[in-house]
């Protein structure tokens, strides 16, 4: 039975058409070995003190591509820091750092930079993917607020699912048939994320909440001030009282059942991955479901404290998923989602 594909997803797909079809860098002359490892186990620690879920998910991978994940994942980190942490004009930081990541020769003393050539060349990643996902989080240098779930699948493509793609060349797959998972797994992945964080991300001027769903549930800027506190610092968080309680409450609701349909239509292409790579992604997968299934046994109190994942329940949940998708052949793989051909065949994107 083939996934329910959604309207968002048709634009999702063509451009993870594009990004396929674009070359993969040239391998060029080959790195000092030295300089590489040392480079990698830079890669590493970043990944270790900044990223600890993705960090255990990838301790999971063999040797080779564990290293290789982690050098995208201080990529994606240095990538996603300059929005927050480049001063006055982050717009140049965020120009600079594509053209030395990604289109100038490594240098050795930029050990990310050197361990992400390395990565790119060795397994062929397409560069635009990498692209995409700098140009996915630029967005937030000029985008607060998101009018419906289409536009807000459209930023989780370009912060989460170019990770999924990028990490696919990693990991390795059987064929295109794994795009469209990829792509819905990265935007139930990064749904979660702004579920949980709300209050963080209020503090920092943005909403991303669909708008029209807010307003749907009686929902408004003035109810999430009030929720949160206010966006500059200081003073503890307020919190929903009387109606508003259940109008938030009842968003919630909606919110957490989308994204477990999402993660539901999204697991079976846990298949189309080499088997080495199936248990990190299960396991990665399992531990974002657990922060969803904390938000919803909270009743989607988000505000009161941080939630976390119950990682007594992810990692049975992963290993489950792991067994099974070790055991379907390639002929009982899951089809892809209804029209994702049409839509992976596409020349042009929306």
């Amino acid at each position: 039975m083939s996934a329910q594909q959604y309207s968002w997803e048709r634009r999702l797909l063509a451009w993870a058409a594009e990004g396929l079809e674009h070359e993969s860098p040239d391998p060029g002359p080959a790195l000092d070995a030295r300089l590489l490892d040392a480079a990698y186990a830079y890669c590493d620690e970043v990944a270790r003190r900044q990223g600890r879920t993705f960090y255990r998910a990838s301790d999971l991978l063999p040797v080779e591509k564990r290293r290789a994940v982690r050098a995208l994942y201080a990529f994606c980190r240095i990538t996603d820091d300059i929005i927050d942490r480049a001063g006055d004009q982050p717009e140049v930081a965020l120009a600079a750092w594509k053209q030395r990541s990604l289109v100038a020769p490594p240098a050795p003393d930029d050990p990310v930079v050197l361990a992400w050539a390395d990565t790119r060349a060795r397994y062929r990643i397409p560069t635009a993917y990498a692209v995409q996902l700098i140009d996915g989080v630029a967005r937030d240098l000029t985008t607060t607020r998101y009018a419906s779930f289409d536009d807000l699948a459209a930023y989780c493509y370009g912060v989460a699912s170019t990770v999924g793609l990028l990490s696919m060349h990693i990991i390795g797959f059987a064929g295109r048939e794994a795009i469209p998972y990829a792509v819905k797994l990265g935007v139930a992945l990064q749904i979660t994320n702004i579920l949980r964080d709300v209050r963080e991300d209020w503090a920092a001027g943005r909403v991303y909440l669909p708008q029209d769903e807010l307003a749907a549930f009686g929902l408004c800027d003035a109810d999430l001030a009030a929720a949160c506190g206010p966006t500059s610092g200081g003073g503890a968080p307020g919190r929903f009282e009387g109606e508003a309680d259940d109008r938030w409450r009842a968003f919630m609701r909606f919110q957490v059942e989308r994204n477990r349909e999402l993660y539901a239509e999204a697991t079976p292409g846990i298949a189309w991955l080499d088997p080495a790579g199936r248990f990190a992604i299960a396991a990665a997968a399992g531990l974002y479901r657990d922060i969803l299934e904390a938000i919803a046994g909270r009743d989607g109190d988000v505000f009161s404290q941080r939630v976390r994942p119950r990682t007594g329940t992810a990692v049975p949940r992963a290993i489950g998923l792991w067994w099974q998708s070790r055991r379907l052949p390639v002929d009982a793989r899951a089809a892809p989602p209804a029209g994702a051909s049409l839509a992976m065949d596409l020349g042009a994107v929306e």
